[in-house]
């Protein structure tokens, strides 16, 4: 039975809106698919946008949610509880659309099973998630959603004449899906909002392959941004939006010093709008803080912007930082939070929940605050800063632990048991039989 199974189980697409760039969604699936080829098995694409190689891709402009017709369905589907009739034509059409374009993706690359990477979680694409699920119920394939974010998880999903469509695809109740959550907080209130079982597997990286030291590219970071010997870099390596607590990393700044302390943000606004960026912007004002926008000097790979200017990747930025600022609110895990502990950065962390239930009981070892930072927060970043020799215990020690509870071993031998397990496996191979 071992044998046929792996036979079975060798051709795997991932499906999502967008599979490009450096946003949490696409920065696991490019780690789940070096597991998963690791593991034997081959990986193809089928999104609306790709960084990934196009022999691998299936292009379905009609998949991202920034296509024309669907940013128009998703305006006119929150925000109001009455729906009309020619929204419900257009959510139809446009998945039908994408039904037929999946359809013919997972025929020609010949697709054993399905990876839904938020897909069937947050209802960025309508079309796509009914689209999923009824290629899920007429079609001998396998299955499994990874879920980063659920739709009650954000408020401007919260009001909206979609309902019928968010039960029956963000997430779908079918047992045939293997369902896995990325923190245990959202593994118990699927189950309980949906009834059914899942997976939890946390973001990982590859602890057991260290990053190389940084080379004199990476060096000249600071130089390139505007930072001089003499400051200190506080690295934010996240998005500009209200859920990261950045007026926090602003107070530390000030608080440290702030004619030294730089606060340097990786990443624009994002989907979310540019309103809480002007916000920050007038709050450093107000704190005399030094804020740089670095997101004009990030980029996916090394090279030269249009204008001249150097481009460095998120790995480059992380070497070159004295801390790294994570004051969130509320995260889904923490992928920023491994990136520091895995190019061995002291980080400045509040303790938001999934980091209390799922990470914190592992023996992490950041500086921490509650809620707000307080003088006990200053003086441990002035020890950390001012003895080295405790630094690096510190970050040696979180890298030690993260070894052992955030590595890609620890997601292969998951991986390895949701293939394994009879709940899959065996009703896979009796679908493949009836059709």
């Amino acid at each position: 039975m071992t044998a046929r199974i792996r036979r079975e189980l060798k051709r795997v697409a991932f499906v999502s809106t967008r599979i490009a760039g450096t946003d949490g969604v696409s920065l696991e699936i490019e780690k789940w698919d070096q597991v998963l080829r690791r593991m034997g098995m081959e990986c193809f694409y089928i999104t609306g946008e790709s960084d990934r190689p196009d022999e691998r891709t299936a292009l379905i402009e009609e998949a991202h949610f920034n296509h024309p017709a669907v940013r128009d369905v998703s305006r006119r589907a929150f925000g109001r509880e009455l729906r009309s009739p020619e929204l419900t034509n257009e959510i139809m059409a446009l998945t039908r659309v994408i039904r037929d374009k999946l359809s013919a993706a997972i025929r020609d690359f010949e697709i054993d099973g399905i990876i839904a990477e938020n897909a069937l979680t947050i209802p960025m694409n309508l079309p796509l998630g009914i689209a999923l699920v009824h290629e899920v119920q007429e079609q001998p394939i396998g299955c499994l959603a990874h879920h980063h974010d659920f739709h009650w998880e954000r408020e401007r999903f919260l009001i909206n004449c979609v309902d019928d469509v968010i039960r029956f695809a963000f997430p779908p109740a079918l047992e045939q899906i293997q369902h896995v959550v990325i923190n245990s907080i959202a593994g118990a209130e699927f189950s309980r909002r949906t009834g059914q079982s899942c997976r939890i597997i946390p973001n990982v990286m590859d602890f057991a392959n260290p990053p190389a030291p940084p080379d004199e590219y990476a060096k000249s970071f600071r130089r390139e941004i505007g930072l001089s010997d003499g400051d200190l870099l506080l690295l934010q390596p996240t998005r500009v939006v209200a859920r990261k607590g950045i007026e926090h990393a602003i107070e530390l700044a000030r608080r440290l010093s702030p004619d030294r302390a730089k606060l340097v943000i990786t990443h624009a606004s994002g989907d979310e709008g540019d309103a809480y960026a002007k916000r920050i912007r007038e709050f450093a004002e107000l704190m005399k803080v030094d804020v740089i926008f670095a997101n004009r000097w990030i980029a996916e790979t090394r090279g030269t912007g249009s204008d001249g200017r150097r481009l460095f990747t998120i790995g480059d930025a992380f070497p070159q930082a004295d801390l790294v600022m994570y004051p969130s609110t509320y995260e889904g895990f923490g992928n920023a939070f491994l990136e520091a502990v895995y190019f061995k950065c002291p980080i400045v962390c509040n303790r938001y929940a999934i980091y209390r239930t799922d990470i914190e009981p592992c023996g992490m070892r950041p500086i921490l605050f509650d809620g707000f930072p307080t003088d006990e927060t200053v003086d441990e970043i002035h020890r950390v800063l001012g003895d080295g020799a405790y630094r690096e215990e510190m970050v040696e020690e979180n890298y030690e632990i993260a070894s052992q509870f955030f590595s890609y071993e620890v997601l292969e031998e998951e991986l390895r048991l949701i293939v394994k397990r009879p709940h899959n496996i065996y009703r896979l191979l009796g679908r493949r039989r009836e059709a």
